[in-house]
């Protein structure tokens, strides 16, 4: 520590000597812990170079330098103030981007090389300048400060890419992963391995692929086995050597008296040589006589399968063809079935097993179910139908006017009990006009006005000084001059309306004027009670009056409304007066359809 504050603090101007040696034991903490020097310590430029000193300082002298750093005594030369050039060099310090060299006079590491503004440095592309030393067969690929070799070709089957960018042989035998069976022991070859037999034959023996001894023939594999004027016989696993008296080829042998050749008859001896087939015997030899489906093989000398299925591909069976030990068989794919001739396929009808719920139409190969009206194909096989819930579906909702009703395979409409009755259209509801059909409730004084759904009864009296003409008016007596009779209306009219709720404002709904017009009059119109709800209005129009709605009406009520018209003509006033009576009923109603309930 007593170093640094004599050279390195006081090089690079360090006020605070207690920082200064903070700085340094970072440092010195990171040497210990086999950290790079150069790490970043995220604490200022002068503290990160404190405390890389330090860690340099206490670095063994032997110690290889990682590329792109500066060695300890490359940075003691550069810190130590042992010469004026040095100290020039500490005032350059931080100003050069890797090293200062003295004299003002920045370096860089290797890989790198100073740029024009004579401090910063830039990576040398070792790949573009030629100095790269990548071998035959590799791709030289640029890094920061260096360069790096990758192989431009596979290392192959039987080989792995070492870490060294080398092609090393895989051991399938240690690694496991090779196919060798239990009767066999797996040896390692360059880019491969083989399967050796466990089973070691004897003397006389040779063991083939699959590990089985076969006897040598030493009288045919040696040359002159047996010494001159003796005859090689072999043996299992050896041979024996007799003396030459005469010699009989294959298929012969000595008669009893052993003076000549006679023919062996194979076809009799105990050995079976044309099991399951007919033998014919030759001089010297013999011959199978296989039977159809099987040919004889002259070298094996027995009789083999004919795969008929691949010596005749697509000329035996029309669909599908399987050998059979002596011959074949065919058979058909799904949806035909095997033909009288045995080789050809005929459509199945699968539809005479009823494989549908209800409509089965067969197809060449196949079949498709159907449905009846009012049902579906189930989408889960295919084969069953299913109801439709023509209620449920997104049009249902307007199938029927009121209530739907879902049954198998169909639907029907029901109307409300009271007042409704089914239209010919089997969907919409009509109205019953209690008053036509007689099945009203009215007294003889009453009369019956029909309504949507039902019916009113309905009878109106008629005031004082009035009398009753027809059945909806009532007229003004003679007044007799006198000024309150003649105040009143002169006609007094009853009137029935009906319409269901939610119509459209500004829906005219009733009109009131004298029968002809005259040039002059002055007619106003005006309700006069009855409105307190504001549901209607008034407004004059040339032959009149007329009375809307005024704002929607969205539940069944009664109105008893009172218009009252004045018309003046020819500077005399008159006064007519409409009760007018409304009826607003339900809007076309309807029950939302509910699964559940039916």
């Amino acid at each position: 520590i007593s170093f640094m504050h004599g050279t390195c603090c006081t090089s690079l101007r360090f006020d605070d000597c207690t920082f200064c040696c903070n700085c340094c034991l970072l440092g010195k903490e990171a040497q210990a812990n086999g950290l790079p020097c150069d790490h970043d310590l995220s604490v200022g430029s002068q503290c990160s170079k404190v405390s890389r000193v330090c860690c340099m300082e206490g670095a063994p002298d032997n110690q290889t330098t990682p590329a792109g750093q500066l060695s300890s005594k490359n940075t003691k030369d550069l810190l130590i103030p042992r010469t004026n050039r040095q100290r020039v060099c500490f005032s350059f310090v931080g100003k050069c981007a890797h090293s200062c060299v003295g004299n003002d006079t920045c370096a860089c590491f290797k890989g790198y090389k100073l740029k024009p503004d004579g401090s910063s440095c830039e990576d040398i592309n070792e790949c573009l300048l030629g100095a790269a030393n990548c071998r035959g067969g590799e791709r030289c690929i640029n890094t920061e400060g260096s360069f790096r070799c990758q192989r431009e070709v596979s290392c192959g089957t039987g080989y792995e890419l070492t870490d060294s960018n080398n092609c090393k042989d895989i051991d399938e035998c240690e690694t496991g992963i090779h196919n060798c069976g239990p009767e066999f022991r797996c040896q390692n070859t360059q880019g491969s391995f083989r399967c050796l037999p466990k089973v070691k034959c004897g003397p006389g023996f040779i063991q083939d692929a699959l590990g089985n001894c076969i006897d040598i023939n030493e009288c045919v594999s040696q040359t002159e086995p047996c010494h001159r004027g003796q005859v090689c016989i072999n043996t299992v696993g050896s041979y024996i050597c007799q003396r030459n008296s005469v010699n009989c080829g294959r298929g012969y042998h000595l008669n009893d008296d052993g003076t000549r050749c006679v023919d062996i008859d194979e076809c009799k001896g105990a050995e079976k040589v044309c099991e399951g087939h007919g033998c014919i015997n030759l001089l010297g030899s013999y011959r199978c006589e296989c039977e159809p489906g099987y040919i004889f093989n002259s070298i094996s000398r027995v009789c083999e399968d004919v795969n008929e299925c691949r010596h005749y591909p697509g000329r035996l069976c029309a669909h599908k063809c399987e050998n059979t030990l002596g011959s074949y068989k065919c058979s058909c794919t799904t949806g035909f079935k095997i033909a009288g001739d045995g080789r050809n396929c005929d459509d199945l009808n699968e539809c005479e097993s009823n494989p549908c719920s209800q409509e089965c139409a067969n197809v060449y190969g196949s079949y498709q179910c159907y449905c009846r009206r009012g049902y579906q194909l189930s989408d889960i096989d295919g084969m069953t139908c299913e109801d439709i819930d023509e209620c449920a579906l997104p049009t249902g909702g307007h199938i029927c006017s009121y209530r739907c009703h879902n049954t198998p395979g169909s639907f029907h409409c029901s109307c409300p009990i009271n007042g409704y009755t089914l239209a010919p259209n089997g969907r919409s509801c009509q109205d019953i006009d209690e008053c036509v059909t007689g099945t009203h409730t009215c007294t003889e004084n009453q009369s019956c006005f029909n309504i949507q759904g039902g019916f009113r009864c309905l009878s109106f009296d008629c005031p004082n000084n009035y009398r009753r003409v027809g059945e909806t008016r009532c007229e003004r007596l003679l007044c007799n001059e006198s000024v309150e009779c003649l105040a009143m209306p002169l006609r007094i009219t009853y009137y029935y309306l009906t319409f269901p709720t939610n119509i459209p404002v500004f829906t005219n709904i009733f009109r009131m004027g004298p029968s002809h017009i005259m040039a002059g009059d002055d007619i106003q119109i005006a309700i006069t009670d009855g409105n307190e709800g504001g549901f209607f209005k008034t407004e004059q129009v040339p032959t009149g009056g007329v009375m809307s709605v005024a704002k929607l009406i969205n539940r069944p009520q009664d109105f008893e409304l009172s218009l009252e018209l004045r018309l003046r003509r020819y500077g005399t006033l008159s006064t007519y007066l409409a009760k007018v009576l409304v009826f607003v009923t339900q809007d076309e109603p309807r029950v939302p359809y509910n699964p559940l309930l039916e």
